[in-house]
């Protein structure tokens, strides 16, 4: 095969080490060099020092976990070009599982252009993208304190969630509070009640005459400031992002206008894709069904692995946009639902978001509403058939007649 590139180098990046291949070609020859590097800073700034005295101009590493971050940020801007490689991409022949035998099969693959680089988005993207992947972390981490708390509670014979939607609120907090601090009175707690929970004060009384013990109060209080904590953290956290996504507030507020898509979801979705993404976005994000066909035949439709906090926020709007009654999304959903299952109409609802993220973003215009009809205007001939058809089989004869137009 042609050799596109005459001096470059492969990289295998295990945690401890970097072992890399130079591999050159002078007069009609093949020249190849390995060497070793250990990962702290100064041994990758050896690593660039080298490559360069080589006169390396292009560098594929493989996206092993987090261990090709401080390589990349020591290699990127000072050659051509720095390819981050799928290891699914460029898996070797059997028999050749070594760190050099690995660095050498990167370099080969690289120097005939056999290799497609994934997308790394900038530094300020991959900031944000931390901040948001961050923010995902302490909300599971609330999830699992309240978890906590109402298991205390339960211990304690205390049946709050049982009536108020929200046991952690307002109510539930000041009714928390007042437990800690030794209030037994059921009465009383539930005169702690705001807002439409008011309604519920019968059922408040019951459900707070409880049998509560020092070792609950204690537990009670650890966790409360437990929550309070990570909510804080929370708080500031999402001030930052907010600082950082002040330039693209248009992008934001364009992004809210998707049915099903917050504010949060709407950051979480310009980190993890950046704002300039090429039209295979639904294929990266692993949004779409597989595609693996031999002799003709369909073998499975199963869909890639992709971007799992991309995934994430999707599915989340597309199960959000599905108690919806009058946009096209829950249309959808509704739609596929039927005959596919939720999980599947999740999913696919998700993709079309996904869809209408990458036009907005590109076209820079707001999101244009089909409407919840759109299917059944779509083909109306064909629905029309089947209605008729379907009441036909129940035995009645029907007689279509167009509608007076006014009346």
């Amino acid at each position: 095969m042609e050799v596109l590139y005459p001096c470059c180098c492969g990289l295998d990046v295990p945690k401890k080490s970097v072992t890399a291949c130079v591999s050159a070609e002078a007069k009609g020859k093949m020249r190849k060099e390995k060497r070793r590097f250990g990962t702290f800073t100064q041994d990758l700034l050896k690593l660039a020092d080298w490559l360069q005295a080589c006169g390396v101009t292009h560098v594929a590493m493989e996206s092993t976990g987090v261990y090709w971050k401080p390589v990349w940020n020591i290699l990127d801007g000072q050659f051509e070009e720095v390819l981050l490689i799928n290891a699914q991409h460029i898996k070797a022949v059997p028999g050749r599982k070594a760190d050099q035998k690995d660095s050498e099969w990167i370099a080969d693959l690289l120097q005939h252009g056999l290799l497609k680089g994934s997308f790394v988005p900038p530094q300020a993207t991959r900031e944000l993208r931390d901040l948001t992947r961050y923010r995902v972390s302490l909300t599971q981490e609330c999830n699992r304190i309240a978890n906590r708390i109402q298991k205390v509670l339960e211990d304690a014979n205390i049946k709050l969630a049982s009536v108020a939607t929200d046991a952690l609120g307002a109510s539930g907090r000041a009714m928390l509070d007042a437990i800690i601090a030794g209030q037994q009175d059921a009465e009383q707690l539930a005169e702690m009640s705001k807002g439409l929970l008011r309604n519920k004060i019968p059922d408040l009384k019951l459900a707070l005459q409880g049998r509560v013990t020092e070792h609950h109060r204690f537990l009670l209080k650890e966790m409360l400031d437990d929550l309070r904590h990570v909510e804080n953290k929370m708080t500031t956290l999402e001030k930052e992002i907010e600082q950082r996504l002040r330039p693209f507030q248009d992008e934001v507020l364009r992004l809210c206008t998707i049915p099903g898509v917050d504010r949060v979801t709407a950051w979480g979705l310009l980190s993890e894709i950046g704002l300039n993404r090429d039209q295979y976005l639904a294929s990266w994000a692993g949004m779409c069904p597989g595609n693996f066909e031999s002799a003709g035949k369909r073998l499975s439709g199963k869909m890639r692995k992709g971007s799992a906090f991309l995934r994430r926020r999707l599915c989340q709007a597309g199960w959000a946009v599905s108690t919806k009654r009058d946009s096209y999304l829950s249309a959808l959903f509704r739609r596929l639902a039927a005959r596919r299952g939720n999980k599947r109409a999740t999913m696919a609802v998700g993709h079309a978001i996904l869809v209408f993220a990458y036009c907005l973003l590109k076209r820079k215009e707001n999101y244009f509403e089909l409407g919840l009809d759109y299917f059944d205007k779509k083909n109306a001939d064909a629905l029309r058939r089947s209605l008729v058809r379907r009441l036909e089989r129940l035995g009645n004869r029907v007689i279509l007649e167009p509608a007076v137009q006014g009346a």
